[in-house]
């Protein structure tokens, strides 16, 4: 089967960043799917890994990936949730071979029924960044979905990237918060205003004054998906007493004692946390996408992608990763076909 793959962490510019492959097809474990992978999408975490992930000598080359949407071609022996000819769409698991593969394995516990309303390409932008924002949101911060009155504000720092695109949406659509998000060029700002933000603010200018501005001088929730380590004295500025932060990004330092005075709370997110260790309610990120489906089929969500590539090759590969890099790209960038 065709795969794309790299031996050595190179910048994207080298032409062996990423190179094109022939590799066996897979068999499928006990509570595995083998899906024919029809779209995939590319996120941070898969340069990152790029960079910082080499191959040791003697190992074979390695396959990224983790967003995918395709058909269930073959399953195993204990899957009892999926059948051959399903379509599907995962985020998959740091600790296997990734999706950027003509078939690809996956646990049947991460994986959900793609939205029948979307192609193939607009439902493979969705599952990493909806897992992410949906365990923010709902695990991490321990928002209750629902309309009930809620007097609370959330920020969401980098509002028009992959997870924050979801994450405004989760927000306005699901909940009572008023929803404030970050971007810094006019057409980010549109974008996180189309998705349903509340207010929108510029996190290039100093983000207190701008928010005493529109009336929340103190934020309780707070999402820092990007550049957490530039905005943290800010955070710990505009968040109220006893309020809560999450964060996905990776910040060398992190001052946990400008929270204390406050008795606000840090919360991590990690979408491959679940399937790295196989916890007993691994289960929960199959239920997430299947109700994230349903939002979508029943217009509530949108698929937030924004640029489309094919074929699924290495030289569109280093191409999107390129992309995801200059840190200026809109929405989720999808590749699709072989």
């Amino acid at each position: 089967m065709k795969a794309v793959a790299y031996s050595k962490s190179l910048p994207i510019s080298a032409e062996d960043s990423l190179v094109d492959l022939v590799v066996d097809k897979p068999e499928p474990g006990p509570r595995d799917l083998r899906v024919a992978v029809r779209a995939i999408s590319v996120n941070p975490v898969d340069t990152k890994v790029r960079l910082r992930a080499q191959p040791a000598p003697g190992e074979p080359p390695k396959i990224l990936g983790y967003d995918a949407a395709g058909v269930v071609d073959a399953v195993g022996t204990a899957v009892t949730l999926f059948k051959p000819g399903d379509e599907v769409f995962y985020a998959g698991s740091i600790k296997r071979p990734g999706t950027n593969s003509e078939f690809h394995l996956v646990d049947e516990r991460i994986v959900g029924h793609k939205p029948k309303t979307l192609s193939f390409a607009q439902a493979a932008a969705l599952p990493l960044t909806s897992i992410t924002a949906w365990e923010l949101l709902f695990d991490r911060l321990g928002v209750l979905p629902g309309k009930t009155p809620d007097d609370r504000a959330l920020l969401v720092i980098g509002g028009a990237g992959g997870v924050g695109s979801i994450l405004i949406q989760l927000a306005r659509r699901l909940t009572a918060l008023t929803v404030i998000a970050t971007a810094s060029r006019p057409e980010t700002q549109d974008w996180c205003r189309k998705l349903g933000a509340h207010h929108v603010i510029n996190h290039r200018q100093p983000m207190p004054e701008q928010l005493k501005a529109i009336g929340h001088a103190n934020v309780a929730l707070i999402a820092g998906l990007t550049n957490t380590e530039q905005h943290y004295p800010a955070i710990a500025e505009i968040i109220a007493p006893q309020g809560k932060f999450a964060l996905i990004d990776n910040p060398t330092t992190l001052d946990a004692n400008l929270l204390k005075s406050k008795a606000a709370s840090i919360h991590w997110e990690l979408m491959f946390t679940r399937p790295s260790f196989e916890t007993p309610d691994m289960i929960a990120q199959h239920r997430l996408l299947d109700d994230v489906s349903s939002l979508v089929d029943s217009g509530v969500l949108i698929t937030t992608l924004a640029n489309e590539i094919t074929p699924i090759n290495a030289a569109n590969l280093r191409r999107a990763h390129e992309m995801i890099e200059s840190e200026r790209s809109i929405g989720k960038v999808v590749l699709h076909g072989w």
